[in-house]
């Protein structure tokens, strides 16, 4: 019986090495940036063409991300239209352009294209892909953590000896916060090959030993000629060529010399680090080039009190009310904890990803979806009490105000609901782009951004607009990102230009405007100052009461390179003094004395974007952060 078994073994595993050695011939795509009347549309049409020319030797496509410019709707149907001109087969991963600036919440790039992350088989190797973002927030990339969980399952239940393939948009580096992750899952494998895009050229660069390429963008830009890859595989031995697309004419078409070639890996080459990876987040890697958890030691006045590691990525923030501790996953749940031990009380699920903090009044959560509901439940039990159906994805936070909800929408509509019945009070339909932030509300107007280059304020009785301020340039410029925030007769937000703006309440006029800041704002309790975090590790404090600008303080943070749109938080002490608590983009939170931008302490909780930060008491804070983390801390000052 056990010869029988052997030589079973022994056949499966002369057919794969068999398998292995026959040809795999295929295009390689990435950075299309198609947009309605781009020339980029044009650049994949010939690229597309040219392919359909060769398809009696290309087996299939793959495009490595940044499909669209935007990632809206539009976008994302044009490109499918497009793309579905090819004969042959084609896989297909998203990139940060199809993610970060998404109407739907990445829901549309899915439907439409069918999947994230891909799977198959040809020539005896295993080509993996996944997306990448970061979803919504802007944040260096980060490998989802439920693609993470998907690649993890894939790389176990492969035979150590079959070649991988893993394609994903960004390089498997330090441009992904959580690289060393990924490669720890890869290196499970007999992984030979990581491609990629972004860097818009063709580049080959090293993984802790792990072979990567860059491909080129269709466009011609830098290269001279739109073109694509070609990579073929054949007698263990990989190879790839550039090819000068032809023209609409057929001619000009050409196939240059190998740019990368080597012979694959005959075995496995790379073991995983156990110490350091999905399961153990806190053994980064010894090169790991940012702040560590061993700033935790330094600053022991911060504990975690609980902590819990959500299934999927969080995308949204964490809020609570009394026994409850309430936020969302990206996979569309919306879950309660138990405010003293983080255990589950009970879990609602939507139908769409979900980006939108939950607000809470009384004994009830509103919060939208991506699924187009605006979902209003009851806090203690999770039952439904009303949805209202919007015509896009709701990415917008809800903001509740005397029994009424003031929400936005990706379909132009912000929407004034009651509370108890989720009946239409009214709708504003002149938004010109999306809306994904919380608004500022007050009985005087309803200030909020989109990404159409606006901001909106609006009577909160009846919705009739009062004003609109617009900021020049490309709409990535917008203030849709920034909640607003008031004083003084004044509106003040932050934009992507890297500008702050104070804006007169009553009219909509720019008051003044200077240089710094991004998409995080916050404002001192006593309303007398607005903190600004920079991109290049700094912070300023501006006076909110004069009609000049007037900079009370500024420091070298210590939070290096940062864009987190996440807003800071503030809050005092039983002596009066007031904190000023900064997120960034890696996990790390910093706590400065307000007066004077001294640092206090600094603790680190994950590797990604820290969604969110709520003081519960003087002496406790709710986080939650991209990578699927909610923890509760307990601080001593």
């Amino acid at each position: 019986m056990k010869r029988i078994i052997f030589l079973a073994a022994l056949c499966l595993s002369t057919l794969m090495l068999a398998a292995q050695t026959s040809t795999v011939k295929f295009a390689f795509i990435a950075d299309t940036h198609i947009a309605e009347g781009s020339s980029t549309n044009d650049d994949l049409v010939q690229c597309i063409n040219d392919i359909n020319n060769l398809k009696k030797e290309l087996q299939f496509v793959i495009f490595a991300g940044d499909i669209t410019e935007f990632g809206n709707d539009e976008e994302i149907f044009l490109a499918k239209d497009i793309i579905d001109k090819l004969q042959i087969p084609y896989y297909i991963v998203a990139g940060n352009h199809d993610s970060k600036w998404s109407e739907s919440g990445c829901n549309t790039f899915a439907k439409v294209f069918g999947y994230e992350n891909f799977e198959f088989e040809s020539g005896g190797i295993k080509f993996l892909g996944s997306n990448s973002g970061p979803n919504m927030r802007m944040a260096p990339a980060l490998l989802p953590h439920e693609s993470l969980m998907w690649l993890d399952s894939i790389a176990k239940a492969t035979p150590r000896e079959q070649p991988v393939i893993f394609v994903n948009h960004y390089p498997q580096d330090t441009s992904m916060l959580n690289y060393f992750q990924v490669l720890n899952t890869l290196k499970q494998t007999n992984i030979q090959l990581v491609m990629g895009g972004h860097w818009h050229r063709n580049t080959v660069l090293d993984y802790d030993g792990i072979p990567g390429v860059l491909g080129r963008a269709p466009a011609a830009g830098r290269n001279g000629h739109v073109g694509y890859n070609i990579v073929t595989i054949s007698n263990n031995r990989i190879s790839i060529n550039e090819r000068k697309a032809a023209d609409g004419n057929g001619k000009g078409g050409k196939t240059g010399k190998a740019w990368y070639t080597r012979e694959m890996f005959p075995e496995p080459q790379f073991t995983p680090d156990m110490a350091s990876g999905r399961n153990n987040k806190y053994a980064l890697p010894a090169n790991f080039p940012w702040m560590t958890f061993d700033v935790n030691s330094e600053y022991p006045q911060v504990k975690t009190i609980w902590e819990i590691q959500d299934e999927s990525d969080i995308g949204c923030g964490a809020v609570h009310s009394g026994k409850y501790v309430l936020y969302a996953n990206t996979q569309g749940v919306v879950k309660a904890l138990d405010t003293t031990t983080g255990t589950l009380k009970w879990s609602f699920a939507t139908g769409g990803k979900v980006f939108s903090t939950p607000a809470i009044s009384g004994s009830r959560v509103v919060i939208g979806s991506t699924d187009g509901y605006i979902y209003c439940l009851n806090l203690r039990k999770g039952k439904l009490l009303w949805k209202y159906k919007c015509n896009k994805s709701v990415l917008g936070s809800p903001v509740i105000m005397d029994k009424v909800v003031y929400i936005g929408a990706s379909d132009n509509i912000f929407r004034a609901l009651s509370l108890r019945r989720g009946k239409l009070m009214w709708e504003y339909k002149s938004v010109k782009g999306f809306v994904e932030c919380k608004p500022f509300a007050d009985k005087e107007q309803i200030v909020f951004g989109d990404w159409g280059n606006s901001l909106y304020s609006l009577d909160p009785a009846t919705g009739k607009e009062q004003w609109i301020w617009r900021n020049k340039g490309s709409r990535m410029f917008s203030p849709a990102a920034v909640w607003p925030v008031k004083s003084n007769g004044r509106i003040f937000i932050v934009t992507p230009d890297r500008k702050c703006h104070a804006i007169d309440t009553r009219t909509g006029k720019g008051i003044w405007t200077v240089d710094g800041g991004r998409e995080s704002i916050a404002l001192s309790k006593d309303g007398s100052k607005i903190f600004v975090k920079n991109m290049f590790n700094s912070i300023q404090c501006w006076s909110t009461l004069s009609d000049d600008p007037r900079l009370e303080w500024s420091i070298q943070s210590g939070l290096g390179y940062d864009i987190a749109p996440t807003p800071a938080a503030t809050f005092l002490l039983k002596d009066g003094r007031e904190m000023l608590l900064v997120p960034t983009d890696k996990g790390n939170l910093f706590c400065f004395d307000s007066k004077n931008g001294n640092l206090v302490w600094k603790h680190k909780i994950s590797v990604a974007l820290i969604n969110s930060i709520e003081p519960v008491s003087q002496d406790k804070l709710l986080i939650s952060t991209m990578d699927g983390v909610v923890t509760m801390l307990s601080v001593t000052f």
